[in-house]
């Protein structure tokens, strides 16, 4: 089984950074669109836990309870849809480790934040964002289910957005990087900036679900070569398509995929989008999604991206490490002041404390 909880700096922190800290790709790496919108869940009743009792914690006098550890591991197990349960018990008080550790951190940077400047509409930007899309009869049920309330989710915000502002006083001007060492880090990585070669191409989808009868299946076919034919006559490959493709995303630009590398797309559909020389058409190409006409339109070579080409990602990579470090530093200044009391029994055997647990 995966290890269900990362191991990482502060559940608080990496929510209050992720615009900033965590949001540069690494170079070479294409960046992912997403958000999660996963309100605070509570401990999965009946769920066995490791032998221990409150409190679990002490940091500077403020006691962490084992409700509240319960209550954060609930969480990151929530947005990757398991359950406590799903914990092994000889595994939970390393779990339960890391989470102090991080509620330790939440804690100690909270104490210094209070009083730091946020707005309401800050808050509510963040309120909208984490749950746009959610229809609010549903989004009710939600928070009900886990316990959750508008409220106290604003409230969380407002907590989160205080010590990312914080933080950030605290790093402010310690990420900068010179020119010289972005240059530096190219010419020691240049494994790094590759680039494969791309396809721009454009298909007709005549779409065949997994359960067709062969029947189907047939008349799809004919229905594709036909389209082949009617291209191959002369006529227009970006009126056929917005007409008769079964492709939603592509249709309405006659089409058009734009530029793809050839792990981007299903094998068959690569092979032979790859295989075309520029406006060239293919014969009817059976993908599990169904048979596809497709025009190549343009092509780019591969080869290794100039360090000017690389330049803005590799600038907001080096940026984000540096960061990254500087706020490490911090969290560490913090807490090798902080008197720290953990109450927990020893890890498991093989695990050392405060590390992600074998997979």
């Amino acid at each position: 089984m995966k290890n269900p909880v990362p191991h990482i700096l502060s559940t608080c922190l990496i929510v209050a950074l992720q615009s900033s800290v965590l949001a540069a790709p690494e170079p070479g790496k294409a960046g992912k669109a997403g958000k999660t919108a996963s309100p605070a869940g509570k401990a999965v009743a009946g769920a066995e836990k490791p032998a221990v009792s409150d409190p679990v914690a002490v940091v500077d006098g403020e006691e962490i309870l084992v409700a509240e550890v319960d209550d954060a591991l609930s969480q990151v197990l929530a947005q990757q849809g398991q359950s406590l349960g799903a914990v092994p018990a000889e595994q939970r008080v390393n779990f339960y480790r890391m989470l102090i550790e991080d509620l330790i951190v939440e804690r100690l940077v909270k104490k210094r934040a209070v009083g730091t400047e946020v707005s309401k509409e800050q808050v509510d930007e963040v309120y909208r964002r984490a749950t746009e899309g959610i229809p609010p009869d549903e989004l009710k049920a939600q928070m009900k289910q886990v316990g959750q309330t508008e409220a106290k989710l604003r409230a969380q915000i407002q907590n989160n957005l205080q010590q990312r502002e914080w933080m950030e006083k605290q790093v402010q001007g310690k990420d900068e990087v010179a020119d010289a060492e972005a240059e530096a880090f190219y010419a020691g990585n240049l494994d790094k900036f590759k680039k494969p070669e791309l396809v721009k191409a454009s298909h007709i989808l005549v779409s065949v679900t997994a359960d067709a009868t062969p029947e189907t299946v047939l008349e799809s076919e004919k229905k594709a070569k036909s389209l082949f034919e009617r291209v191959k006559k002369g006529e227009d490959f970006a009126a056929l398509a917005k007409e008769f493709s079964d492709d939603p995303g592509s249709k309405e630009r006659g089409g058009d995929l734009d530029f793809f590398a050839k792990d981007q797309m299903v094998p068959e559909f690569a092979e032979a989008a790859f295989s075309l020389k520029k406006n060239e058409v293919s014969q009817p190409v059976r993908s599990q999604f169904g048979y596809h006409v497709i025009k190549a339109t343009d092509r780019k070579p591969g080869g290794t991206a100039t360090l000017a080409e690389a330049k803005p990602q590799l600038m907001a990579y080096l940026k984000r490490q540096k960061k990254q470090s500087a706020v490490e530093e911090v969290v560490r200044g913090l807490r090798a002041a902080a008197k720290v009391q953990i109450n927990l029994p020893e890890p498991a055997p093989g695990v050392e404390a405060g590390q992600p647990a074998p997979r």
